[in-house]
């Protein structure tokens, strides 16, 4: 999904000084009246008038304080080449599932990631960038009358890849993500597109896998040379990323597809932008 960006907000807080009054109490005292005799009608004597107490000079306004502003610590650039360790510290928190902790201890791992989304974005299996997640166990088929079915047996080799993924913190995933961004983007020009956005083909590659349809029911097999293809031309002429995202399971496809809608949406694609999943029962003739 080309020309989405992620959107990011800065809130400002601002704070609001209250001055304090000072209020001031003056007192007065009136003079108390004396009663003269009547036969003395002598006028008092003048006392001279005391002069007025000078009012004492302004005094200057308290100086504010000075308050030294601490500098900002400035921020750490990562070079690509180095920056696994940096990578493992931001990335670390975003699951508690044990295996993410394993799957981390790779190297390179900002240019796997890139070449992972790239692979899928055009269609095309990331499986030689991530041989750590290839499954345990072997692909099973059931033969019945002569036809051979894929076993969902099958499926539960994947179960540990979709649950890591289902406990990833959407949150944390976007705000990892941005402060990677300048490394995701060098290493996608390293890939051959020195002029386009990282961010876009991001985009194209959560569309291709919400795009997969969650496949219920048995799937029909017919033999090449040394594997299986699906007769149902439908789900045969997706793309071998999506057919990943099939042989994991309906289960194991929906667990993906819900968190990697919540964080497409997170990322700031528009809901009906996004692909609505699709439950799809196979032909099989």
């Amino acid at each position: 999904m080309e020309g989405y960006k992620k959107i990011i907000l800065i809130a400002a807080i601002l704070t609001a000084l209250v001055g304090a009054g000072i209020y001031y109490f003056f007192v007065y005292e009136k003079p108390k009246e004396i009663s003269l005799p009547p036969e003395v009608l002598e006028k008092p004597e003048k006392v001279a008038e005391k002069p007025p107490p000078e009012k004492p000079p302004p005094q200057a306004p308290p100086e504010k304080p000075l308050v030294k502003e601490k500098k900002k610590a400035p921020e750490t650039v990562l070079e690509l080449e180095k920056s696994d360790n940096a990578v493992r510290r931001l990335v670390k928190e975003l699951s508690s599932h044990p295996q993410w902790a394993i799957w981390l201890s790779n190297k390179n791992l900002i240019r796997r990631i890139t070449a992972v989304v790239d692979n899928i974005a055009q269609g095309v299996s990331p499986r030689p960038h991530i041989p750590f997640l290839a499954p345990q166990g072997r692909f099973q088929v059931i033969k019945r009358n002569g036809l051979v079915y894929l076993d969902p047996v099958s499926y539960n080799r994947y179960n540990l890849i979709a649950d890591v993924f289902a406990s990833l913190d959407v949150e944390g995933c976007v705000k990892v993500y941005q402060q990677l961004r300048p490394l995701f983007q060098e290493a996608y020009q390293e890939l051959g597109y020195p002029n386009q956005e990282f961010q876009d083909t991001l985009f194209k590659a959560i569309i291709e896998l919400l795009k997969t349809p969650i496949v219920k029911g048995e799937i029909l097999l017919k033999k090449k040379v040394i594997t299986y293809q699906m007769v149902d031309s439908y789900l045969e002429q997706l793309s071998p990323a999506q057919k990943h995202l099939i042989r994991m399971g309906p289960e194991n496809t929906f667990k993906i597809q819900k968190k990697l809608r919540e964080i497409a949406l997170a990322l700031g694609i528009p809901e009906n932008q996004l692909p609505k999943s699709v439950i799809y029962y196979p032909e099989n003739e």
